[in-house]
């Protein structure tokens, strides 16, 4: 079973990159964030026509999760938007169970706030989704089921996550604080899947389009597929997609996929 994350950094203009990939990679769930479409507007009839179920959680112009299941699996209980803050009207999470012939897999998308500037209500935000997230993944948690919260987490873990750690010293991605927080929701049981498979420094999953990042190979690590004991129990491999970012007018983010054993 392979789980894909990917920022596609809106899914109408990626497409035609979002297509190929599926063709050529054939991931069994894919975690899509910043679709920049409201429902309606998902490209859904081009998907499902490439062989895949979707349940999209959109937003005009910003933010926007979905979640794709290679048929004939099926997503179900799906659940759109974190719980936690019933005012909370961004579109950065969904979460759905996928039932396989080993047990149930659990999957979520998550687009998490990038937080910036710093000192201001957007990192107070940042940090406030970080603790409902953490909540909610201790409540799921609890049902011990093989679980996967992916996405873009706009959190750099450690300096090895970064190219030029110094430069994102003051960064809302970098700050002591984030970081803390990432930890905190790690510490309810949760495993880092590319880390628990390569601990390299030099792995990224962003590269800026500014300031010639992706020559110079100016990059950080932001998007994690975090994996229950569970899941951790049947993982095969954590891979970065790096390739992806050389593309013609590509997303600023790269898949990372992670195999699980699942029968």
């Amino acid at each position: 079973m392979r789980i894909t994350t990917w920022n596609v950094n809106s899914v109408k203009q990626r497409l035609g990159h979002l297509l190929a990939f599926l063709d050529d990679a054939k991931p069994d769930v894919v975690c899509l964030q910043e679709l920049k479409c409201v429902d309606e507007a998902f490209p859904r009839t081009e998907i499902e026509e490439a062989g895949y179920v979707v349940a999209t959680h959109g937003q005009k112009g910003f933010n926007g999760v979905a979640l794709l299941a290679r048929q004939p699996l099926p997503l179900r209980e799906v659940r759109r938007g974190l719980p936690g803050d019933p005012e909370d009207a961004q579109s950065r999470y969904i979460e759905a169970l996928i039932p396989t012939s080993a047990g149930d897999l659990r999957v979520a998308s998550i687009y998490l706030p990038n937080g910036n500037p710093v000192g201001t209500p957007k990192y107070d935000y940042k940090l406030a989704f970080l603790r409902r997230l953490t909540l909610h993944a201790r409540a799921l948690r609890a049902r011990e089921e093989v679980l996967v919260l992916a996405g873009d987490y706009n959190v750099i873990p450690e300096p090895a996550d970064a190219a030029d750690p110094e430069a994102w010293r003051a960064d809302a991605l970098f700050l002591p604080q984030s970081r803390a927080a990432f930890r905190a929701l790690l510490n309810e049981g949760f495993s880092d899947a590319l880390r628990s498979c390569d601990d390299r420094p030099g792995l990224y999953t962003f590269w800026d389009y500014q300031a010639g990042a992706w020559p110079r190979n100016f990059g950080i690590r932001i998007d994690h597929l975090l994996l229950s004991p569970q899941a951790l129990d049947r993982l095969v491999s954590a891979s970065i997609q790096k390739h992806l970012r050389g593309l013609d007018k590509p997303s600023d983010h790269v898949p990372v996929t992670v195999e699980l054993d699942l029968g």
